[in-house]
């Protein structure tokens, strides 16, 4: 079967005509690589060379985004050029899902969530983000504060509100993921809130929210009552 190169499968078994017939989602994973990667080596076909690709990421699917070309390159069949293709179809995931169109309205936790999850999930290290938002609740945009555990010395009032102020924001919503994936507030998670919350009340920029992104959920400080 791996000698089998794709165009002597049956037109069912070639993840081109698959995708054509039944769409992108009936594909595998190592289907869709191969779709991306077109052509095997000698010993494996584009499927089998793919599942190989899959191997080397210690999580899947989701830790090849993490591998370098030179890692990629090191999958016997994987040159250059297949592994910056693989590349840009990583950032381009990224990019497309990280996308947020202008004068998105805020309404809920939800509407937060839904447009930071697929940027703020995989994060290896605590990032702490500030949303500014106009009086319709609109995103003006987002800044990156700091980088790091949260601790009441490193998120400033001064640095949280200093774009805020430029920009005229009306409001902030304050954002940072938990890498464990557990979104559970810490003491100093609370803390933290409760001392920007009254920072923005002297500002007259309100603070409508603190969100913690985990892995494919959420935790609201607002909707818990903690602040």
């Amino acid at each position: 079967m791996n000698n089998l190169r794709i165009k002597e499968m049956n037109d069912d078994e070639k993840p081109i005509e698959k995708m054509l017939k039944k769409g992108a989602k009936s594909l595998s994973n190592a289907e869709l690589i191969a779709i991306l990667i077109r052509t095997g080596n000698r010993r494996n076909n584009a499927v089998t060379l793919s599942s190989k690709i899959l191997k080397k990421s210690v999580d899947g699917i989701r830790g090849l985004r993490d591998l370098s070309v030179e890692e990629l390159c090191e999958i016997d069949g994987i040159g250059k050029t297949k592994a910056s293709i693989l590349k840009a179809a990583f950032e381009l995931g990224d990019r497309a899902a990280c996308f947020m169109p202008k004068k998105h309205k805020i309404e809920n936790p939800w509407d937060v969530y839904s447009y930071y999850i697929e940027e703020m999930r995989y994060l290896k290290k605590e990032v702490f983000k500030v949303i500014l938002l106009n009086t319709k609740n609109e995103i003006i945009c987002d800044v990156n504060v700091s980088v790091g555990s949260l601790n009441t010395s490193i998120v400033h009032p001064r640095e949280v509100f200093s774009e805020p102020v430029k920009k005229s924001a009306n409001s902030v919503i304050l954002m940072h993921n938990h890498p464990s994936g557990n979104p559970s507030p810490s003491n100093e998670d609370k803390s933290v809130t409760h001392r920007l919350h009254k920072s923005g009340e002297i500002l007259g920029i309100s603070v409508l929210d603190h969100i913690i992104i985990g892995d494919g959920t959420y935790y609201s400080l607002k909707e818990n009552g903690d602040f």
